[in-house]
Protein backbone atom coordinates (compact mmCIF):
# COMPACT_ATOMS: atom_id res chain seq x y z
CA UNK A 1 0.00 0.00 0.00
CA UNK A 2 1.47 3.58 -0.68
CA UNK A 3 2.16 6.12 1.86
CA UNK A 4 -0.86 8.74 0.38
CA UNK A 5 -3.09 5.33 1.06
CA UNK A 6 -2.00 4.77 4.43
CA UNK A 7 -2.36 8.73 5.31
CA UNK A 8 -5.85 8.30 3.86
CA UNK A 9 -6.96 5.54 6.31
CA UNK A 10 -8.82 6.20 9.44
CA UNK A 11 -6.92 6.08 12.69
CA UNK A 12 -7.16 3.29 14.40
CA UNK A 13 -8.83 2.84 17.73
CA UNK A 14 -6.89 1.58 20.51
CA UNK A 15 -7.66 -1.87 21.49
CA UNK A 16 -10.34 -2.28 24.06
CA UNK A 17 -9.02 -2.88 27.67
CA UNK A 18 -10.29 -6.53 28.80
CA UNK A 19 -13.24 -7.77 30.25
CA UNK A 20 -13.20 -7.32 33.92
CA UNK A 21 -10.16 -4.92 34.01
CA UNK A 22 -10.05 -2.94 37.31
CA UNK A 23 -9.47 0.54 37.93
CA UNK A 24 -7.78 1.83 41.53
CA UNK A 25 -5.83 4.11 43.13
CA UNK A 26 -3.79 3.42 46.32
CA UNK A 27 -2.34 4.60 49.29
CA UNK A 28 -0.03 3.57 52.76
CA UNK A 29 -0.88 3.82 56.13
CA UNK A 30 2.11 5.87 57.31
CA UNK A 31 1.29 8.26 54.68
CA UNK A 32 -1.48 9.54 55.05
CA UNK A 33 -3.40 8.24 58.46
CA UNK A 34 -1.74 10.70 60.97
CA UNK A 35 -2.97 10.07 64.61
CA UNK A 36 0.39 8.22 65.25
CA UNK A 37 -0.01 8.26 68.94
CA UNK A 38 -3.86 8.03 69.06
CA UNK A 39 -6.22 5.31 70.22
CA UNK A 40 -3.73 3.15 71.04
CA UNK A 41 -1.12 3.25 68.31
CA UNK A 42 2.33 3.55 69.37
CA UNK A 43 5.47 3.98 67.33
CA UNK A 44 6.58 2.30 63.91
CA UNK A 45 9.65 2.75 62.85
CA UNK A 46 8.68 5.37 60.51
CA UNK A 47 8.09 7.75 63.61
CA UNK A 48 11.05 6.99 65.08
CA UNK A 49 13.12 7.37 62.26
CA UNK A 50 11.48 10.94 62.04
CA UNK A 51 13.32 11.93 65.24
CA UNK A 52 16.52 11.27 63.85
CA UNK A 53 17.97 14.63 62.97
CA UNK A 54 18.54 14.64 59.40
CA UNK A 55 16.87 11.69 58.47
CA UNK A 56 13.83 13.33 56.64
CA UNK A 57 13.76 16.33 54.42
CA UNK A 58 12.80 19.31 56.55
CA UNK A 59 12.56 17.42 59.65
CA UNK A 60 8.98 16.37 58.56
CA UNK A 61 6.95 13.81 60.56
CA UNK A 62 4.08 11.28 60.05
CA UNK A 63 2.28 12.38 63.00
CA UNK A 64 -0.19 14.36 61.52
CA UNK A 65 0.70 13.23 57.56
CA UNK A 66 -2.97 14.55 55.63
CA UNK A 67 -4.96 13.14 58.35
CA UNK A 68 -6.87 10.35 56.83
CA UNK A 69 -7.75 8.92 60.03
CA UNK A 70 -10.28 11.60 60.82
CA UNK A 71 -11.24 12.43 57.15
CA UNK A 72 -11.54 9.03 55.84
CA UNK A 73 -15.32 9.21 54.46
CA UNK A 74 -14.76 12.04 52.54
CA UNK A 75 -11.76 10.85 51.32
CA UNK A 76 -13.96 7.91 50.10
CA UNK A 77 -16.27 10.26 48.85
CA UNK A 78 -13.43 11.77 46.69
CA UNK A 79 -12.69 8.20 45.45
CA UNK A 80 -15.92 7.16 44.39
CA UNK A 81 -16.31 10.99 42.55
CA UNK A 82 -13.51 9.66 40.32
CA UNK A 83 -14.71 6.77 39.45
CA UNK A 84 -13.12 4.19 41.32
CA UNK A 85 -13.70 0.61 41.26
CA UNK A 86 -11.06 -0.72 44.13
CA UNK A 87 -8.97 1.26 46.59
CA UNK A 88 -6.05 -0.13 47.53
CA UNK A 89 -4.55 0.45 51.16
CA UNK A 90 -2.39 -0.86 54.18
CA UNK A 91 -3.36 -1.71 57.54
CA UNK A 92 -0.34 -0.41 60.14
CA UNK A 93 0.75 -3.12 62.53
CA UNK A 94 2.13 -0.31 64.67
CA UNK A 95 -1.54 0.10 64.58
CA UNK A 96 -3.29 -3.09 65.08
CA UNK A 97 -1.21 -4.54 67.69
CA UNK A 98 1.65 -1.54 68.93
CA UNK A 99 4.44 -2.77 70.19
CA UNK A 100 3.70 -5.93 68.46
CA UNK A 101 1.09 -7.33 72.32
CA UNK A 102 -2.39 -7.60 72.06
CA UNK A 103 -4.71 -6.84 69.46
CA UNK A 104 -5.87 -3.10 69.68
CA UNK A 105 -9.64 -3.04 69.20
CA UNK A 106 -9.65 0.55 68.38
CA UNK A 107 -7.32 0.22 65.38
CA UNK A 108 -8.56 -2.69 63.91
CA UNK A 109 -12.03 -0.46 64.27
CA UNK A 110 -10.49 2.01 62.09
CA UNK A 111 -9.89 -0.42 59.46
CA UNK A 112 -13.41 -2.00 59.82
CA UNK A 113 -14.97 1.51 58.94
CA UNK A 114 -13.27 2.63 56.51
CA UNK A 115 -14.17 -1.41 55.10
CA UNK A 116 -17.54 -0.44 55.36
CA UNK A 117 -17.38 2.94 53.92
CA UNK A 118 -15.37 1.49 50.48
CA UNK A 119 -18.07 -1.18 50.37
CA UNK A 120 -21.20 1.46 50.78
CA UNK A 121 -19.77 2.99 47.98
CA UNK A 122 -19.09 0.26 45.34
CA UNK A 123 -15.47 0.32 45.79
CA UNK A 124 -13.52 -3.05 46.50
CA UNK A 125 -11.10 -2.94 49.35
CA UNK A 126 -7.36 -4.15 48.50
CA UNK A 127 -5.67 -4.81 51.61
CA UNK A 128 -1.81 -4.61 51.83
CA UNK A 129 -0.73 -5.81 55.15
CA UNK A 130 2.63 -4.13 54.93
CA UNK A 131 3.72 -1.12 54.10
CA UNK A 132 6.95 -0.62 56.22
CA UNK A 133 5.53 0.71 59.55
CA UNK A 134 6.75 -2.55 61.60
CA UNK A 135 6.39 -1.41 65.38
CA UNK A 136 9.55 0.10 66.67
CA UNK A 137 9.30 -2.02 69.62
CA UNK A 138 10.02 -5.19 67.18
CA UNK A 139 13.49 -3.20 65.35
CA UNK A 140 14.53 -3.03 69.03
CA UNK A 141 14.89 -6.84 69.06
CA UNK A 142 16.38 -6.91 65.75
CA UNK A 143 13.52 -6.01 63.51
CA UNK A 144 13.73 -7.87 59.83
CA UNK A 145 17.47 -9.04 60.52
CA UNK A 146 15.91 -11.27 63.27
CA UNK A 147 13.95 -14.71 61.92
CA UNK A 148 11.32 -14.18 65.06
CA UNK A 149 9.94 -10.99 63.40
CA UNK A 150 8.53 -13.19 60.25
CA UNK A 151 6.55 -15.81 62.93
CA UNK A 152 5.35 -12.01 63.99
CA UNK A 153 4.08 -10.72 60.98
CA UNK A 154 1.95 -13.97 60.65
CA UNK A 155 0.21 -13.12 64.02
CA UNK A 156 -0.26 -10.16 62.97
CA UNK A 157 -1.88 -10.95 59.85
CA UNK A 158 -3.96 -13.71 61.36
CA UNK A 159 -5.02 -10.74 63.62
CA UNK A 160 -6.57 -8.93 60.43
CA UNK A 161 -7.86 -11.53 58.88
CA UNK A 162 -9.94 -12.22 61.56
CA UNK A 163 -11.34 -8.99 61.42
CA UNK A 164 -11.61 -8.07 58.05
CA UNK A 165 -11.24 -11.21 56.30
CA UNK A 166 -15.56 -11.57 56.21
CA UNK A 167 -15.70 -8.56 53.77
CA UNK A 168 -12.08 -8.13 52.17
CA UNK A 169 -10.88 -10.78 49.79
CA UNK A 170 -7.99 -9.13 48.10
CA UNK A 171 -4.93 -9.85 50.18
CA UNK A 172 -1.80 -8.25 50.10
CA UNK A 173 1.42 -9.54 51.82
CA UNK A 174 4.26 -7.32 51.45
CA UNK A 175 4.30 -3.84 49.67
CA UNK A 176 7.78 -3.48 47.75
CA UNK A 177 10.13 -6.02 50.24
CA UNK A 178 13.05 -4.24 48.37
CA UNK A 179 12.79 -1.00 49.87
CA UNK A 180 11.87 -2.61 53.23
CA UNK A 181 15.11 -4.67 53.17
CA UNK A 182 17.74 -3.32 51.27
CA UNK A 183 17.18 0.17 51.38
CA UNK A 184 15.86 0.06 54.75
CA UNK A 185 19.00 -1.88 55.85
CA UNK A 186 21.85 -1.39 53.66
CA UNK A 187 21.74 1.88 52.61
CA UNK A 188 20.08 3.45 55.72
CA UNK A 189 17.42 5.81 53.39
CA UNK A 190 14.32 4.34 54.66
CA UNK A 191 13.50 3.37 58.27
CA UNK A 192 14.79 2.01 60.13
CA UNK A 193 18.14 3.71 58.69
CA UNK A 194 20.55 1.05 59.38
CA UNK A 195 23.73 0.37 57.08
CA UNK A 196 24.37 -2.70 57.31
CA UNK A 197 24.69 -5.21 54.74
CA UNK A 198 24.52 -8.82 56.28
CA UNK A 199 21.33 -7.52 58.16
CA UNK A 200 19.73 -6.42 54.72
CA UNK A 201 20.06 -9.77 53.32
CA UNK A 202 18.67 -11.26 56.54
CA UNK A 203 15.66 -8.95 56.14
CA UNK A 204 15.16 -10.04 52.27
CA UNK A 205 14.70 -13.05 53.21
CA UNK A 206 12.65 -13.11 56.74
CA UNK A 207 10.08 -11.16 54.21
CA UNK A 208 9.85 -13.82 51.99
CA UNK A 209 9.54 -16.12 54.76
CA UNK A 210 6.83 -13.81 56.45
CA UNK A 211 5.19 -14.01 53.41
CA UNK A 212 4.81 -17.59 53.06
CA UNK A 213 3.60 -17.78 56.58
CA UNK A 214 0.77 -15.18 56.70
CA UNK A 215 -0.26 -16.62 52.93
CA UNK A 216 -0.93 -19.70 54.53
CA UNK A 217 -2.41 -18.86 57.65
CA UNK A 218 -4.49 -16.67 55.46
CA UNK A 219 -5.85 -19.73 53.47
CA UNK A 220 -6.33 -21.80 56.54
CA UNK A 221 -8.44 -19.57 57.96
CA UNK A 222 -10.37 -18.59 55.02
CA UNK A 223 -10.89 -22.42 54.69
CA UNK A 224 -12.85 -22.30 57.91
CA UNK A 225 -15.72 -20.30 56.67
CA UNK A 226 -18.28 -21.32 53.98
CA UNK A 227 -17.60 -19.06 50.93
CA UNK A 228 -14.66 -17.20 51.89
CA UNK A 229 -11.65 -19.54 49.97
CA UNK A 230 -13.37 -19.64 46.51
CA UNK A 231 -13.36 -15.84 46.88
CA UNK A 232 -9.48 -14.97 48.36
CA UNK A 233 -7.28 -13.82 46.54
CA UNK A 234 -4.11 -13.78 47.97
CA UNK A 235 -0.35 -12.43 46.39
CA UNK A 236 2.15 -9.71 47.16
CA UNK A 237 3.40 -6.68 44.89
CA UNK A 238 7.01 -5.87 44.10
CA UNK A 239 8.63 -2.71 42.78
CA UNK A 240 10.46 -4.25 39.52
CA UNK A 241 12.83 -2.13 37.14
CA UNK A 242 13.94 -3.44 34.10
CA UNK A 243 18.06 -3.39 34.12
CA UNK A 244 19.65 -1.97 30.64
CA UNK A 245 23.37 -1.88 29.99
CA UNK A 246 24.33 1.50 29.13
CA UNK A 247 26.74 -0.04 26.68
CA UNK A 248 25.36 -3.42 25.14
CA UNK A 249 29.13 -4.53 23.55
CA UNK A 250 30.77 -3.40 27.27
CA UNK A 251 30.99 -6.32 29.07
CA UNK A 252 31.37 -4.97 32.73
CA UNK A 253 27.95 -2.63 31.78
CA UNK A 254 26.18 -6.28 30.64
CA UNK A 255 27.64 -7.93 34.39
CA UNK A 256 26.48 -4.95 36.02
CA UNK A 257 23.14 -4.95 34.63
CA UNK A 258 22.83 -8.69 35.35
CA UNK A 259 23.45 -8.14 38.86
CA UNK A 260 20.91 -5.47 39.24
CA UNK A 261 18.23 -6.83 37.69
CA UNK A 262 19.27 -10.06 40.02
CA UNK A 263 19.26 -7.87 43.45
CA UNK A 264 16.22 -5.99 42.11
CA UNK A 265 14.04 -8.29 40.64
CA UNK A 266 15.20 -12.20 40.64
CA UNK A 267 15.94 -12.31 44.00
CA UNK A 268 12.03 -11.26 44.72
CA UNK A 269 10.46 -13.53 41.63
CA UNK A 270 12.30 -16.52 41.62
CA UNK A 271 11.63 -17.54 45.46
CA UNK A 272 8.19 -16.73 45.09
CA UNK A 273 7.51 -18.00 41.85
CA UNK A 274 10.08 -20.98 41.20
CA UNK A 275 11.54 -21.98 45.18
CA UNK A 276 14.75 -21.01 44.20
CA UNK A 277 17.50 -18.11 44.79
CA UNK A 278 19.33 -17.32 41.83
CA UNK A 279 22.81 -18.84 41.56
CA UNK A 280 24.67 -16.19 40.04
CA UNK A 281 23.23 -13.63 42.86
CA UNK A 282 23.93 -15.97 45.41
CA UNK A 283 27.57 -15.99 43.84
CA UNK A 284 27.92 -12.54 43.94
CA UNK A 285 26.98 -12.57 47.61
CA UNK A 286 29.72 -15.21 48.71
CA UNK A 287 31.61 -13.18 51.09
CA UNK A 288 27.91 -12.34 53.18
CA UNK A 289 26.86 -16.26 53.53
CA UNK A 290 23.13 -16.09 52.46
CA UNK A 291 22.21 -19.43 52.13
CA UNK A 292 23.34 -19.86 55.62
CA UNK A 293 20.26 -17.56 56.48
CA UNK A 294 18.27 -20.14 54.64
CA UNK A 295 16.94 -22.38 57.22
CA UNK A 296 15.49 -26.42 55.63
CA UNK A 297 11.97 -26.09 54.43
CA UNK A 298 11.88 -22.57 53.79
CA UNK A 299 11.77 -22.22 49.78
CA UNK A 300 8.90 -24.17 50.36
CA UNK A 301 7.10 -22.13 52.85
CA UNK A 302 7.77 -18.96 50.66
CA UNK A 303 6.57 -20.67 47.53
CA UNK A 304 3.21 -20.38 48.39
CA UNK A 305 0.55 -20.48 45.36
CA UNK A 306 -0.51 -16.26 44.75
CA UNK A 307 -3.83 -15.36 42.65
CA UNK A 308 -2.07 -12.03 41.51
CA UNK A 309 1.60 -10.19 41.52
CA UNK A 310 1.32 -6.41 42.16
CA UNK A 311 3.85 -4.75 39.97
CA UNK A 312 4.92 -1.34 41.11
CA UNK A 313 6.70 0.32 38.20
CA UNK A 314 7.94 4.57 38.28
CA UNK A 315 11.00 3.90 36.14
CA UNK A 316 13.62 1.36 34.48
CA UNK A 317 17.09 2.12 34.77
CA UNK A 318 20.48 2.23 32.66
CA UNK A 319 22.97 0.70 34.42
CA UNK A 320 26.52 0.73 34.31
CA UNK A 321 29.72 -1.30 35.76
CA UNK A 322 32.25 1.81 35.28
CA UNK A 323 32.17 4.73 36.80
CA UNK A 324 29.81 8.10 36.44
CA UNK A 325 31.60 11.01 34.33
CA UNK A 326 32.95 13.62 36.16
CA UNK A 327 30.15 15.79 34.73
CA UNK A 328 27.00 13.72 35.31
CA UNK A 329 24.56 15.48 37.32
CA UNK A 330 23.80 13.81 40.23
CA UNK A 331 20.16 12.44 41.17
CA UNK A 332 18.28 14.53 43.96
CA UNK A 333 18.38 13.13 47.54
CA UNK A 334 16.14 13.75 50.37
CA UNK A 335 18.87 14.89 53.14
CA UNK A 336 22.46 14.79 53.15
CA UNK A 337 22.70 12.11 56.04
CA UNK A 338 25.18 9.48 55.09
CA UNK A 339 23.79 6.82 53.29
CA UNK A 340 25.19 3.85 51.14
CA UNK A 341 24.40 1.67 48.03
CA UNK A 342 21.45 -0.74 48.71
CA UNK A 343 22.58 -3.15 46.02
CA UNK A 344 24.84 -5.14 48.72
CA UNK A 345 28.03 -6.96 46.88
CA UNK A 346 27.77 -5.16 43.92
CA UNK A 347 27.87 -1.09 45.23
CA UNK A 348 30.23 -0.32 42.78
CA UNK A 349 27.48 -0.28 39.80
CA UNK A 350 26.33 3.36 39.08
CA UNK A 351 23.42 4.36 36.72
CA UNK A 352 24.17 6.94 34.22
CA UNK A 353 21.62 9.18 32.56
CA UNK A 354 20.24 8.83 29.15
CA UNK A 355 18.73 12.46 28.80
CA UNK A 356 14.98 11.41 29.07
CA UNK A 357 12.80 13.79 30.79
CA UNK A 358 13.01 12.98 34.77
CA UNK A 359 10.41 13.65 36.91
CA UNK A 360 10.53 15.64 40.48
CA UNK A 361 12.24 12.55 41.97
CA UNK A 362 15.12 12.39 39.22
CA UNK A 363 13.23 9.04 37.85
CA UNK A 364 13.63 8.94 33.90
CA UNK A 365 10.22 8.88 32.28
CA UNK A 366 9.70 5.90 29.98
CA UNK A 367 6.89 4.33 29.24
CA UNK A 368 7.86 1.88 27.12
CA UNK A 369 9.89 0.52 30.00
CA UNK A 370 6.59 -0.56 31.56
CA UNK A 371 5.58 -2.67 28.18
CA UNK A 372 9.01 -4.23 28.10
CA UNK A 373 8.74 -5.43 31.32
CA UNK A 374 5.22 -6.90 31.81
CA UNK A 375 6.20 -9.10 28.16
CA UNK A 376 9.33 -10.61 30.08
CA UNK A 377 7.45 -11.45 33.16
CA UNK A 378 5.59 -12.89 31.18
CA UNK A 379 7.85 -14.82 28.16
CA UNK A 380 10.21 -15.96 31.48
CA UNK A 381 7.86 -17.03 34.61
CA UNK A 382 6.00 -19.50 33.20
CA UNK A 383 4.15 -19.86 36.83
CA UNK A 384 3.60 -16.26 36.85
CA UNK A 385 -0.14 -15.48 38.32
CA UNK A 386 -2.19 -13.12 36.86
CA UNK A 387 -0.80 -9.41 37.13
CA UNK A 388 -1.63 -6.08 38.74
CA UNK A 389 -0.41 -2.52 38.30
CA UNK A 390 -0.17 -1.87 42.18
CA UNK A 391 1.52 1.21 41.89
CA UNK A 392 2.06 3.52 38.80
CA UNK A 393 2.91 7.42 39.18
CA UNK A 394 4.74 10.62 39.25
CA UNK A 395 5.51 13.36 41.53
CA UNK A 396 5.94 16.92 40.20
CA UNK A 397 5.77 20.07 41.25
CA UNK A 398 2.35 21.16 40.85
CA UNK A 399 1.17 24.93 41.19
CA UNK A 400 -2.11 26.06 42.05
CA UNK A 401 -3.52 28.33 39.76
CA UNK A 402 -5.24 31.51 40.79
CA UNK A 403 -8.45 30.14 40.00
CA UNK A 404 -7.32 26.99 42.46
CA UNK A 405 -6.66 24.69 39.86
CA UNK A 406 -3.83 22.74 39.40
CA UNK A 407 -2.79 21.90 36.18
CA UNK A 408 0.10 19.22 36.46
CA UNK A 409 -0.08 18.42 32.66
CA UNK A 410 3.29 16.47 33.43
CA UNK A 411 1.84 13.92 35.98
CA UNK A 412 -1.40 13.12 32.96
CA UNK A 413 1.29 13.00 30.40
CA UNK A 414 3.09 10.09 32.82
CA UNK A 415 -0.02 8.24 33.70
CA UNK A 416 -1.95 7.81 29.78
CA UNK A 417 1.36 6.96 28.02
CA UNK A 418 1.69 4.54 30.58
CA UNK A 419 -1.57 3.17 30.70
CA UNK A 420 -1.04 2.61 26.68
CA UNK A 421 2.36 0.91 27.72
CA UNK A 422 0.19 -1.36 29.70
CA UNK A 423 -2.19 -1.66 26.83
CA UNK A 424 0.47 -2.70 24.34
CA UNK A 425 1.79 -5.06 26.68
CA UNK A 426 -1.54 -6.52 27.13
CA UNK A 427 -2.02 -6.94 23.12
CA UNK A 428 1.53 -8.74 23.13
CA UNK A 429 0.17 -11.40 25.61
CA UNK A 430 0.39 -9.93 29.21
CA UNK A 431 -2.16 -10.66 31.50
CA UNK A 432 -2.87 -7.79 33.19
CA UNK A 433 -6.04 -7.48 35.28
CA UNK A 434 -6.31 -3.57 36.85
CA UNK A 435 -4.23 -1.00 37.04
CA UNK A 436 -3.84 1.26 40.73
CA UNK A 437 -2.73 4.88 40.33
CA UNK A 438 -0.10 6.04 42.91
CA UNK A 439 -1.26 7.91 44.40
CA UNK A 440 -4.67 8.92 45.03
CA UNK A 441 -3.41 11.37 47.70
CA UNK A 442 -0.23 14.18 48.26
CA UNK A 443 1.50 12.59 51.27
CA UNK A 444 3.92 12.12 53.77
CA UNK A 445 6.89 10.81 51.26
CA UNK A 446 8.55 8.74 53.23
CA UNK A 447 12.72 10.00 53.56
CA UNK A 448 11.34 13.54 51.45
CA UNK A 449 8.51 14.28 53.75
CA UNK A 450 6.55 16.12 52.61
CA UNK A 451 8.62 18.10 49.44
CA UNK A 452 7.40 15.76 46.41
CA UNK A 453 4.01 15.30 45.89
CA UNK A 454 2.60 12.47 43.70
CA UNK A 455 -1.35 12.73 44.44
CA UNK A 456 -4.06 12.83 41.59
CA UNK A 457 -5.69 15.12 44.35
CA UNK A 458 -3.83 17.81 45.32
CA UNK A 459 -3.55 18.24 49.85
CA UNK A 460 -3.08 21.55 51.04
CA UNK A 461 -0.62 21.07 54.04
CA UNK A 462 -1.62 24.21 55.91
CA UNK A 463 -6.11 23.42 55.50
CA UNK A 464 -5.62 19.69 54.91
CA UNK A 465 -7.95 20.98 52.01
CA UNK A 466 -8.42 18.30 49.08
CA UNK A 467 -8.61 19.28 45.27
CA UNK A 468 -8.62 16.89 42.45
CA UNK A 469 -5.98 18.10 39.63
CA UNK A 470 -6.37 17.84 36.02
CA UNK A 471 -4.55 14.51 36.39
CA UNK A 472 -7.21 13.43 38.76
CA UNK A 473 -9.94 14.14 36.49
CA UNK A 474 -7.91 12.77 33.16
CA UNK A 475 -7.78 9.84 35.27
CA UNK A 476 -11.54 9.56 36.04
CA UNK A 477 -12.35 10.15 32.06
CA UNK A 478 -10.21 6.77 31.28
CA UNK A 479 -12.17 4.91 33.60
CA UNK A 480 -15.65 6.44 32.74
CA UNK A 481 -14.93 5.34 29.39
CA UNK A 482 -13.70 2.14 29.83
CA UNK A 483 -16.79 1.29 31.70
CA UNK A 484 -18.84 3.00 28.71
CA UNK A 485 -16.72 0.30 26.31
CA UNK A 486 -17.29 -2.47 28.32
CA UNK A 487 -20.65 -2.22 28.64
CA UNK A 488 -21.22 -1.71 24.65
CA UNK A 489 -19.25 -5.08 24.07
CA UNK A 490 -21.75 -6.67 26.58
CA UNK A 491 -24.92 -5.16 25.26
CA UNK A 492 -23.61 -6.63 21.62
CA UNK A 493 -23.12 -9.73 23.31
CA UNK A 494 -26.81 -9.99 24.13
CA UNK A 495 -27.69 -8.47 20.74
CA UNK A 496 -29.47 -5.64 23.34
CA UNK A 497 -29.81 -1.98 21.18
CA UNK A 498 -27.35 1.18 22.77
CA UNK A 499 -27.80 4.67 22.08
CA UNK A 500 -30.49 5.56 20.08
CA UNK A 501 -31.60 2.46 18.98
CA UNK A 502 -32.55 1.94 22.57
CA UNK A 503 -34.42 4.91 23.32
CA UNK A 504 -36.61 4.36 20.48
Amino acid sequence: MTDDRMAALPPLEPAPWPTGFLWGSATAAAQIEGAAHEDGKEDSIWDAFARVPGAIAGGDTPERAIDHYHRMPQDVALMRELGLQSYRFSTSWARVKPGDREVNRAGLDFYSRLVDELLGAGILPWLTLYHWDLPQALEERGGWATRETAYRFRDYAVAVYDALGDRVSHWTTFNEPLCSSLIAYAAGEHAPGRREPRAALAALHHQHLAHGLASAAIRDLASEHEGRAEELRVGITLNLTNAIPADPEDARDRDAARRIDGLWNRMYLDPLLDGTYPADVLEDLHDYRFEELVHDGDLGVIRQPIDFLGVNHYHDDNVSGRPLRADAVSAPVPTDRPKASPFVGSEFVTFPSRDLPTTAMGWEVNPNGLRDLLVRLTAEYPALPPLYITENGAAYDDVVDDDGRIRDLEREAYILDHLDAVREAIAEGADVRGYFVWSLLDNFEWAWGYAKRFGIVHVDYETLERTVKDSGRAYARVITEAGIAEAARAAEVVDVPTGSAARA
